[in-house]
């Protein structure tokens, strides 16, 4: 397992494309993640939200992500996959920023829910165009392994994010935390593969021979 998952590494920080948006969904997924329990806080605590409005807030914004993802064709058809795969990857960085500038009340519960609701939209179409071109820039025979390893890195990077975003928080208050969660995730559009070269480039060094998988052994039971 510790072989696949640094081969799939290995493919991954070579590929010209793939490697930016590898270290991007990194930093944004983490800045996320670690936005994620501060806000469980910042509503219950602070805000004084009843549960309803919690789970409204939660539950609300996720028709975002399936509108923005029903959506990802026609806007890919209108405008071009690397032109919807960067403006999605910077729009969904924005939203962040407004949670710890949430005010008491109603209005506050309204820019929860707005700012959510944006950030599910835009990654709702982001997702999309982003699997399709990392599916596209590699080989059937390296797939699994490159999942595996993204996931492992997305995973273990997302955990570290919410235990630094705890200590953040206890030293500098949720809303501090939330800012620095803000604008981390802002910083994380500057990671976008934004040279048309490395988006458009398929070509990536072969890997080492024992690196190189059969197509039998990356089999999913595999």
């Amino acid at each position: 397992m510790g072989r696949d998952i640094a081969a799939g590494w290995q493919y991954l920080l070579r590929h010209p494309g793939l490697r930016p948006l590898f270290f991007n969904a990194l930093l944004f997924g983490g800045s996320v993640m670690m936005a994620s329990p501060l806000m469980a806080v910042l509503m219950l605590d602070e805000l004084g939200l009843a549960p309803w409005q919690y789970g409204l807030a939660l539950g609300l914004p996720c028709v975002g992500g399936v509108l923005g993802s029903r959506l990802t064709p026609l806007l890919t058809r209108r405008f071009g996959q690397r032109r919807i795969l960067l403006l999605s990857g910077v729009a969904r960085t924005v939203w962040t920023i407004l949670l710890p500038l949430t005010p008491s009340g109603a209005l506050g519960l309204c820019v929860i829910v707005a700012a959510d609701f944006g950030l599910f939209f835009s990654a709702g179409v982001f997702n999309p165009s982003f699997t399709t071109y990392r599916m596209a820039a590699t080989p059937d025979a390296f797939m699994s392994r490159v999942g595996t390893s993204w996931s492992v890195g997305a995973k273990t990077c997302q955990a570290a994010f919410v235990i630094v975003g705890g200590l953040i928080a206890a030293a500098a208050g949720v809303r501090g935390a939330l800012l620095i969660a803000g604008l981390l995730c802002i910083a994380s559009a500057l990671l976008l593969p934004w040279r048309r070269a490395r988006l458009s480039s398929g070509h990536v060094p072969s890997p080492t021979a024992e690196a190189v998988p059969s197509p039998a052994t990356d089999s999913p039971a595999a």
